[in-house]
């Protein structure tokens, strides 16, 4: 039997639907600053993409390109310039930067409540200790999807292959805590007998960045498998999951593309609400 496909775009539009209903009854318009340096292809259509979005939804979307060659200075400064900017309510870098850039110092210099993407100390930090603040979006949109698909994650072993501080150390944390209440395995290139252990998960998240990983050796018989992974090859793209013989032996399966990589586009316009909320209505991140 077939695995039940997880469709991500169809969550998406879901959550685009909510933030469009929720921006068009505010007497603001929220603004996303996006931020592109170089010529990568890749990063130029994720940022149209993200883009076009916000503008779908009705949140203002104020973008800034910078040449590959330019220095760490003017980064910083464009940065600084867009944390006291009172019409930006959030502010996307798209990573990664060009070789000679330093990405850390650059997430670290967001003002925090302006950090859509979740990657700030401060916002990682309010989730390891449970307190509401703007989550990273490719975490949120994996629990969104859980929710929407009536997953059960209560006491279930959930096993995440990679441990990034994009994905799999911050997806522990939301699946771990009290309310939600996961058994979370951190699995990685060091795990012994990898398989064996992705065989334990009742829900399996493959974010080890390794196309066509996880195949039906991985994978307990009606286990759900969400594939965060995204490779380009000559075939197209492809996930970590070998997605033809899994299908065959899972309960529910992410596809790639339209799994995982539209809910992470849609979290990011819900995190600019949010921290538009707390910016300009004096709630605390995450109250609204």
């Amino acid at each position: 039997m077939a695995a039940r496909i997880l469709d991500g775009k169809e969550s998406a539009r879901k959550v685009k639907s909510e933030v469009a209903a929720a921006v068009a009854a505010l007497d603001y318009e929220p603004g996303l600053a996006t931020v592109l340096v170089g010529e990568d292809p890749a990063s130029h259509a994720y940022v149209r993409g993200k883009r076009s979005d916000a503008e779908e939804v009705g949140i203002v979307s104020f973008h800034h390109e910078l040449p590959a060659t330019v220095h760490q200075g003017e980064l910083d400064d464009l940065i600084g310039s867009l944390n006291r900017d009172p019409d930006i309510d959030g502010i996307l870098v798209q990573l990664p930067l060009p070789e000679g850039l330093d990405s850390e110092r650059v997430v670290s210099s967001i003002d925090p409540d302006k950090d859509v993407d979740g990657l700030h100390p401060r916002n990682l930090g309010l989730l390891v200790q449970d307190r509401p603040g703007l989550r990273p979006c490719t975490p949120s949109g994996i629990m969104r999807i859980l929710d929407d698909y009536d997953i059960p994650i209560s006491g279930s072993r959930v096993v995440i292959i990679g441990r990034s501080f994009l994905v799999g150390r911050p997806l522990a944390l939301m699946l771990a805590r009290k309310g939600v209440d996961a058994t979370v395995t951190m699995a990685h290139s060091r795990t012994r007998d990898l398989a064996a252990v992705a065989r334990e998960a009742d829900i399996l998240v493959a974010a080890a960045g390794v196309p066509g990983l996880v195949d039906p050796g991985f994978v307990s018989p009606g286990a759900t498998v969400i594939d965060v992974g995204i490779s380009r090859t000559e075939e197209g793209l492809i996930g970590d999951v070998d997605f033809d013989t899994v299908s065959e032996i899972a309960g529910a399966l992410t596809p790639v593309p339209g799994g995982v990589g539209p809910m992470t586009r849609a979290m990011l316009l819900s995190n600019t609400l949010q921290a538009a909320r707390a910016r300009r209505d004096d709630k605390a991140p995450g109250s609204a």
